[in-house]
């Protein structure tokens, strides 16, 4: 079957193709290596509400996702799986008129893996190829899922949008990497009408991460008194990066809301000639919340530019702590935090960046004080662009992590005519007297490449070994290796 289906992709893309990529123009959509789509088409203004709807455009994609994790030694509760996943969404936006406009995004995908060797809570990043909470409960390996559903406003330089959506902060991104989006139920405020200045402001009152069909809770985790559904834990917000210890239950005994929402700021100012100032932050009342602020300046030199930037981050618990715990893991995995009931913590981080000709040499170094790990579960990570690689949530308590990079042909257009290459090493310092961290070295190798003939098909091989130091963890090392495939159109 799975042949059958790569020549039907192949097919279709090649019945589809264009000239676009001869001529260098850019095509309609265009894919970057961090999964976010760049629309390149320009939006018309219309002068009716029938026109509004008539000259909008279509925005399609087919895409396929591979998985093969495969542990050292496998175990009761870990083993080596293989998973395959295809998928398909088409995202209408309209033409403006008067200011408004409306998108919607239609995702659809269904994933392949052996049930009886592999059982599906032992999945791992491919758990998002599927609704897991879906599957125990009625067994559809299916996602049929409405990703996008929003109304804009849009007045000089600014917009309003109101809706189910996507949007890319430092605290949320739309993470696009398996079958759907990562999504937000609520009200968002763009604008670049202060000088040099862009400024995000958000609320939302629901999100509905990759593997789930509709919106839930952006922070508490589910159990058996929040659904008499098989699994609970998987109704509302699993993520990997979830803070286990806010389910709904200890939610509710101490008195703090199961529905907070999400509040968000996000600004950047470029008004110092090659200084970039980033300041984020997010509120979720009455549990907890972080700001964040960042520098990046960039030296010009004959041939090659160095970039230095440091960050620091303040979480501030405003009583998820006394809730849930100091640690991700909950209340049962606090032993050697120095506060196990408070969620108050810090982190520093600095890089240098090399660019010359086509090439970028990073160098990244993050520290996670000894007080409580970061909450941050909206598919953005605080470490990134500094020391987070593949599936590495290194942001627990007392974790230094340092990385090295080499990136080649990287690009702001998200069409790699030469083939993108990024490689890293990491090694992750964690504290050994936490029942969740290890100190272990991560390998990582990815590689993009738009194919030549077809400008709109592009492949994605991504390889990390994380291999563990001594005997600080009980799992073995692993490869976690994924192959994905894109056509746009």
């Amino acid at each position: 079957m799975f042949h059958r289906i790569i020549s039907f992709l192949v097919f279709i893309s090649l019945i589809m193709s264009n000239t676009l990529y001869a001529e260098k123009k850019l095509p309609k959509t265009a894919l970057k290596s961090n999964g976010q789509l760049f629309y390149n088409l320009e939006q018309k203004k219309v002068e009716n509400f029938t026109d509004m709807f008539k000259d909008g455009a279509f925005y399609g994609r087919l895409r396929n996702n591979n998985f093969f994790f495969a542990y050292n030694a496998d175990d009761p509760s870990h083993d080596t799986h293989a998973v395959a996943a295809f998928g398909a969404s088409m995202v209408y936006k309209s033409a403006s008129f008067s200011g408004f406009d409306t998108t919607v995004g239609l995702y659809g995908s269904h994933s392949f893996f052996n049930d009886n060797s592999d059982p599906i809570n032992r999945l791992k990043p491919a758990k998002d190829t599927l609704s897991r909470f879906n599957y125990v409960n009625t067994g559809s390996k299916s996602m049929a899922v409405v990703g996008q559903a929003n109304i804009g406003y849009t007045f000089s330089e600014t917009k309003f949008i109101f809706g189910r959506q996507l949007i890319e902060t430092f605290y949320t991104k739309s993470n696009d990497t398996k079958m759907n989006p990562n999504a937000f139920d609520g009200v968002s405020f763009y604008s670049e009408d202060l000088p040099d200045t862009a400024v995000t402001l958000a609320y939302f009152y629901q999100q509905k991460l990759r593997d789930h069909l509709e919106g839930h809770a952006v922070l508490m985790v589910g159990d058996a008194n929040s659904s008499s559904s098989v699994r609970p834990e998987w109704s509302e917000n699993d993520d990997s990066a979830m803070h286990k210890g806010l389910t709904y239950s200890a939610l509710k005994a101490a008195g703090k809301p199961t529905d907070a929402p999400l509040i968000v700021m996000d600004v950047v100012n470029k008004s110092v000639d090659n200084l970039k100032i980033n300041l984020a932050s997010y509120v979720v009342p009455e549990l907890i919340s972080q700001a964040m602020g960042e520098l990046n300046y960039k030296l010009d030199f004959d041939g090659f530019s160095v970039t230095s930037g440091v960050r620091y981050l303040q979480q501030f618990d405003n009583g998820a702590g006394q809730v849930g715990g100091a640690s991700l893991g909950g209340l049962s995995t606090t032993t050697g935090y120095t506060n196990p009931n408070s969620l108050n913590s810090k982190m520093i981080a600095a890089r240098l960046v090399t660019a010359f000709d086509q090439y970028k040499i990073r160098l990244g170094y993050t520290n996670i004080l000894d007080e409580a790990d970061l909450v941050t579960p909206w598919r953005a990570f605080p470490t990134s662009g500094y020391t987070r690689s593949m599936g590495m949530y290194n942001w627990k308590a007392n974790t230094k992590s340092y990385r090295v990079e080499f990136l080649k042909n990287a690009n702001s257009e998200g069409i790699y005519r030469d083939i993108f290459m990024q490689i890293s090493a990491l090694y992750i310092d964690g504290d050994i007297k936490k029942s969740i961290t290890a100190d272990s070295m991560f390998y990582y190798a990815g590689f993009i490449k738009n194919i030549e003939s077809i400008p709109n098909f592009q492949y994605k091989l991504r390889l990390g070994y994380r291999d563990f130091v001594g005997d600080s963890s009980s799992v073995s090392s692993y490869l976690d290796s994924r192959l994905e495939f894109n056509y746009l159109f």
